[in-house]
């Protein structure tokens, strides 16, 4: 039996049946530190027909991981320290997600697979891609949004950009969110955060997190609309067909009237 509630502290009303099990699930996957400037290689597959056991096959083929086993995957969720970074794995319902977070040398270049790991071995996770991002996180979000926006210009392929100024921290200043929303010849999208110079490790994680959980949530959400349009003409025929159907059944009804 729970304690009793001070008289001015109310209760919340009894749980729903999955309450504590969905509470558990949101919370059970804490956001990675991401250095800056750091960057994020993030694939997540549909893992239908996909096992544990085959991704702990794929996970065995990075460096170290040979003893790897599929015990080691039954918590949904497996941080592994590799050289050069780390690299996050999250299974879900229908989908699972592989994060690689690495930081970048002073003077070194955007994110590549081929620096993270082979590039075979990105190529080769078991499922289908729902969303692949390389999102990188950079500090000089100090300066005026419009100047920072015109310095990473070079860096995406023409097309227009989108950018945006996200929450500002406790101490810190509004980061900058720019993308241009487009699938590279690679399968990859493309983002990048500018945060402020005092931005930590653990908020810029946070902010990355989001943006992924975002952009892989929205697409997870859109899957039945293809198949919603593709049957628009149908239902469309249906609705006037049900139509007609009533208004006869209307006009007999009033005839034996």
């Amino acid at each position: 039996m729970s304690a009793a509630l001070p008289p001015d502290r109310p209760g919340a009303p009894p749980d729903a049946a999955e309450r504590r099990t969905l509470h558990d699930e949101v919370h059970a996957r804490p956001p990675a530190s991401v250095p800056v400037p750091g960057d994020i290689v993030y694939v997540a597959v549909l893992n239908d027909g996909v096992s544990r056991v085959d991704e702990c096959r794929h996970l065995r083929e990075l460096s170290g991981q040979e003893g790897l086993t599929p015990d080691a995957l039954q918590g949904n969720f497996l941080r592994l320290e590799l050289a050069g970074g780390t690299l996050k794995w999250e299974r879900h319902s229908e989908f699972t997600r592989y994060s690689w977070v690495t930081g970048v040398p002073p003077a070194g270049p955007a994110v590549s697979a081929a620096r993270t790991a082979d590039a075979r071995w990105w190529q080769a996770i078991p499922g289908r891609t729902v969303a692949a991002i390389r999102l990188s996180v950079q500090a000089g979000a100090d300066d005026a949004p419009a100047a920072v926006v015109d310095s990473v210009r070079a860096q995406f392929d023409p097309a227009p950009l989108i950018a945006s100024t996200i929450g500002q921290g406790p101490g810190t200043g509004p980061s900058i969110v720019v993308t241009n929303f487009r699938i590279d010849a690679d399968g990859f999208e493309r983002m990048l955060v500018i945060v402020s110079a005092t931005t930590t490790m653990t908020r810029a994680g946070r902010i990355a997190t989001r943006l992924l959980e975002l952009e892989t949530y929205r697409l997870m959400a859109l899957r039945g609309l293809p198949v919603a349009k593709a049957l628009a003409p149908t239902l469309g025929d249906a609705e006037r067909a049900l139509a007609d159907i009533t208004a006869r059944l209307e006009g007999k009804v009033d005839a034996d009237d």
